[in-house]
């Protein structure tokens, strides 16, 4: 469930967060689903304690977890999340890499595309996309 890349040039805590908010977003994981406890995922993927203590706190400043003292960490219901300030951030980034791929050549066909994809996803309708995600 959590594979992360040694050699990737991205920090290990940064892959953590990015596929815990991958699972949470294509939902599965669900709401107040309980994540694996620190030293559990820690051994599983054979990483200190304190990266996965460092991801887990930077999935709850985001709203994407929230924690029980002496229970472990829970997937944040939606109804939890600051949404309209999380899509102001993430419209933000997403502007960002929008003008960059149009300075690239990304036609807006292009992008219309990819909306359509990323909505198919999340929907369940994409079971054969070949993509690496």
């Amino acid at each position: 469930m959590f594979e992360l890349d040694i050699r990737s040039r991205k920090a290990i805590y940064e892959q953590l967060v990015d596929r815990i908010k991958e699972l949470i977003i294509n939902q599965v994981l669900q709401p107040d689903e309980k994540l694996p406890s620190v030293r559990m995922l820690a051994k599983q993927l054979t990483i200190n304690p304190n990266t996965i203590q460092k991801a887990y706190r930077e999935l709850e400043q985001q709203g994407y977890l929230y924690s029980i003292q002496g229970k472990g960490s829970f997937v944040a219901p939606v109804e939890v999340m600051h949404n309209e300030m999380k899509l102001n951030e993430v419209k933000s980034q997403l502007l960002k890499l929008i003008s960059e791929a149009v300075y690239l050549g990304l036609t807006k066909e292009d992008l219309l595309t990819l909306y359509e994809e990323a909505k198919q996803k999340m929907e369940g309708g994409d079971e054969n996309d070949d993509r690496d995600s």
